[in-house]
């Protein structure tokens, strides 16, 4: 432990080995990050080895360790590997994804410890491949985890198959009445364990949340990653295809970045999360399958591009950071839609989060200029060799020129700071707000509030855009509404009149986000090609409303002008039945004449069979 600087121990691993806990089944409960893989590998030693310094010639498991992940069944099997490695111990994994074959051959050549998930291990055990006839103990590893992904039914095969004087051994990061029950039934006078964890989720973190535009996702996520530039990142996203669109903007920017979710292979993950250890990647966009028990060194920084979906995933996910005393920073972006969301996750998890706005460029190069004055270059020994070189340039340039190469070629290999909308100090109202203040509006101007009236006149200081689409190109405002407002970053209150020409429609903005809206539609829009652009000066009115209500010849007389709308006024006249109706309205039942019965025809007599 001394190699890897194990100077103390946590409160968790000093628990296990307290003299009340010698030789007894445990139940622990321990927040992530507290060291609990190196707790029960203590806590297990002194069953395995028996008072020996190292272990005999490895033939059927004495120790069998269950994990709900292949990723945290792999890194467990990497933190025994070094914990017994002066001990001779040979440690041997078993995980779903992996060729098990290759595991038949290794537990047929003997292993002191295996380590595995339960549908692997299940397997092995019902094809006589796994030997536990002499197991002195089992662990369960993050059990309130398998028990929510359904591994009930494989803990209670795998419990039932070892020896009854085995230590059973169940870690947990919450105790809910799944675990209490399953530890009643397989432990004897169980030993509880319960750390505390720290308030707001984790001492060694900072939280912060902040606000961005609706489409300012990835752009956040860019200028994140510039300004703190941590060795290591997570950036979780709750569905595969965030995953794989994200990754794809990151290395369109020039990132170092891999992507980690369930539609990979086993070999891809495992692959994806050695970059991520080796410093060959820099950031690793990834689902919730990463946001429990993976730990990766120098992880300074964990980025919630999409909010979890509750407060424990929360926590996870910001687990990975501020391990074994390290600090982490952990950051929820926020746009205005899930405000009130975010506000209740943060209260849930009982955490008190910095809110603010995501990095400008000017702030990530006022950094870049700092970080190159603290560069290694300048403080790495100086060779002969560069010295030379050195005079070289010196002698053809000046002193500036050189500086000015040298800072060229130190931006060269960053990514740019992309430009960031300020999503305003605006909050989500309620509809029944939203509804006061336009039945307000409404009652201030005098307009009476009908149910087709849905958009509402501007202030005069309202500034007018138009776009480039009309009546003719069959521009309508139920699709136009919300166009506007998703590629404006805008809300429906903040349109007033839309009016839809021939060619072209004109539409006002209201003042107070008509400088945000102008400065998002001059970006690329990626599902709409409409040019919008901005008036340079009010449209006259009368005007407007002429080309817009100009009647349309229709039916049949479509080719004569002078006739237009002559068809629509004489329908009800062509029509008997309506005309009768027109002229016994307004008469009691009884004054009514009855309609004449038809002439019967026997040529046109329906014949009726079966």
């Amino acid at each position: 432990m001394a190699e890897r600087n194990y100077d103390r121990l946590t409160p968790v691993q000093t628990a296990v080995l307290a003299d009340d806990a010698d030789g007894r089944d445990l139940l622990v409960s321990a927040q992530t990050g507290s060291g609990k893989t190196v707790a029960y590998g203590l806590a297990i030693g002194t069953n395995l080895l028996d008072g020996a310094e190292r272990f005999e010639r490895a033939v059927a498991p004495l120790a069998l360790i269950v994990a709900p992940t292949r990723e945290l069944a792999l890194q467990v099997h990497r933190e025994l590997g070094w914990l017994y490695q002066h001990a001779g111990g040979r440690v041997v994994s078993c995980v779903g994804g992996m060729d098990p074959r290759r595991e038949q051959r290794e537990l047929a050549a003997g292993a002191h410890i295996v380590v595995g998930t339960p549908g692997r291990l299940c397997d092995h055990l019902r094809r006589g491949r796994l030997d536990v006839s002499v197991l002195k103990a089992i662990v369960l590893d993050e059990a309130d985890e398998m028990l929510d992904l359904g591994f009930r039914e494989d803990m209670e095969f795998i419990l039932q198959a070892t020896p009854d004087d085995r230590r059973t051994l169940l870690f947990s990061a919450t105790l809910p009445p799944g675990i209490v029950a399953l530890a009643k039934e397989y432990q004897q006078d169980a030993f509880r364990v319960e750390v505390a964890g720290d308030e707001g989720g984790h001492a060694d973190i900072e939280y912060r949340a902040i606000r961005i535009a609706a489409g300012d996702v990835d752009h956040a996520v860019v200028n994140l990653l510039r300004y703190f530039e941590s060795p290591g990142t997570l950036v979780f996203c709750n569905t595969r295809e965030a995953v794989r669109h994200l990754q794809a903007t990151l290395l369109e920017r020039g990132f170092s970045v891999v992507a980690l979710s369930g539609e990979l292979t086993q070999n891809e993950r495992t692959l994806a999360l050695q970059a991520l250890r080796d410093g060959r990647a820099r950031a690793c966009v990834a689902t919730d399958v990463a946001a429990r028990g993976i730990d990766l060194p120098n992880l300074d920084l964990v980025i919630h591009a999409d909010l979890p979906n509750d407060p424990e995933v929360m926590q996870h996910r910001s687990g990975r950071t501020g391990r074994a005393g390290r600090k982490g920073v952990s950051i929820l972006l926020v746009p205005p839609a899930r405000r009130r969301r975010a506000d209740m996750l943060l209260k849930l998890a009982g955490i008190d989060a910095a809110w603010g706005l995501a990095p400008q460029p000017d702030e990530i190069r006022k950094l870049d200029q700092e970080r190159l004055l603290r560069d290694e270059l300048f403080v790495a020994e100086t060779t002969p060799d560069d010295l030379a070189l050195a005079q070289a340039l010196l002698a053809e340039r000046s002193a500036e020129e050189v500086a000015a190469a040298l800072a060229r070629l130190y931006r060269a290999r960053l990514p740019s700071p992309e430009d960031i909308v300020d999503p305003g100090e605006e909050r989500v109202k309620s509809r029944a707000e939203r509804a006061r203040e336009r039945a307000d509006r409404e009652a201030g101007r005098g307009v009476k509030p009908t149910k087709s009236s849905t958009r509402h006149r501007m202030a005069e200081d309202a500034v007018w855009f138009s776009a480039a689409i009309g009546r003719r190109k069959n521009a309508e405002a139920r699709w136009l509404l919300p166009m506007l407002c998703r590629r404006g970053s805008i809300k429906k209150e903040d349109i007033g009149t839309i009016r839809i020409l021939d060619t072209v429609t004109e539409f006002e903005i209201s003042a107070r986000v008509a400088g945000r809206f102008a400065a998002r539609i001059r970006r690329p829009d990626k599902e709409d090609s409409i040019r919008i652009e901005a008036m340079k000066s009010t449209p006259s009115r009368e005007e407007a409303r002429e080309q817009e209500w100009t009647p349309k010849p229709h039916g049949k007389n479509a080719k004569n002008p002078d006739r237009a709308g002559f068809d629509k006024e004489m329908h009800y006249d062509r029509k008997k039945p309506h005309r009768d109706k027109l002229a016994h309205a307004g008469k009691p039942r009884r004054e009514r004449e009855a309609p004449a019965a038809p002439a019967f025809d026997k040529k046109k007599k329906k014949k009726f069979r079966g």
